[in-house]
């Protein structure tokens, strides 16, 4: 288990260095080494507990994602949610209708233009703020997907932007391939993100070091 890898820091037009922290490990362990203090928001995509009903039914085969089944989402993590909320941080949690949560008016709504029949239309963030419903209206697809739930860079770009300020401490601890953590670097957030998986672990880690390096071309 790899704890605490540090990427290289990159650094805002402020000259404010940004910094990402990525843990490889369970996040329910993991998060206990983490002080509140650290952190300004959590933000993340949990499994949903969908299970095979994940796809529709209708278009799942063998072998996709290094897999028969989907066994990765077998089971949504409310103990894992309930102990986000503790933290009493600004929280976005996809997925939100799929877990037992306090009422909230901040819902955010992913509207996906090219939907599936066998598909969600849309897609809930529950939220912790006090603040109108918002709607962002995005393809369903389009970019080289490197993980069965990835969310478009777009997307969460959007919801940092809705949700926190520049120069805040973001914590994933659903990290996935990494996609919150690229949506940080290319806004100005520092990062901590957790995966259990090894695989999905390596994917986060070069799309966030390819991200700051981008951020640290010359224009």
């Amino acid at each position: 288990v790899i704890q605490g890898r540090r990427q290289d820091q990159g650094k805002r037009d402020s000259g404010r260095e940004m910094t990402v922290t990525l843990h490889l490990g369970d996040c329910l362990e993991v998060m206990k080494s983490i002080p509140d203090k650290l952190v300004d928001a959590v933000i993340t995509d949990p499994p949903y507990g969908l299970g095979e009903k994940w796809t529709g039914g209708t278009w799942f085969t063998k072998n996709v994602y290094s897999s028969d089944k989907v066994t990765w989402d077998d089971k949504a993590p409310q103990e894992i949610i309930d102990g986000i909320l503790r933290r009493n941080k600004t929280t976005v949690i996809w997925g939100g209708n799929y877990f037992t949560l306090p009422p909230s008016r901040g819902w955010l709504v992913w509207s996906k233009i090219n939907s599936m029949p066998t598909m969600a239309d849309i897609e809930l963030a529950w939220t912790n703020l006090d603040q109108p419903a918002k709607q962002y209206r995005s393809l369903r697809n389009g970019w080289n997907r490197q993980h069965p739930t990835e969310k478009p860079v777009g997307l969460m770009e959007w919801v940092l932007l809705h949700t926190t300020n520049e120069g805040d401490t973001i914590l994933d601890p659903f990290m996935g391939s990494g996609t919150t953590g690229v949506a940080c670097v290319q806004t100005g957030r520092n990062f901590i993100g957790i995966e259990i998986d090894p695989n999905y672990y390596a994917i986060a880690e070069k799309r966030i070091k390819d991200a700051q390096l981008q951020m640290r071309l010359p224009i």
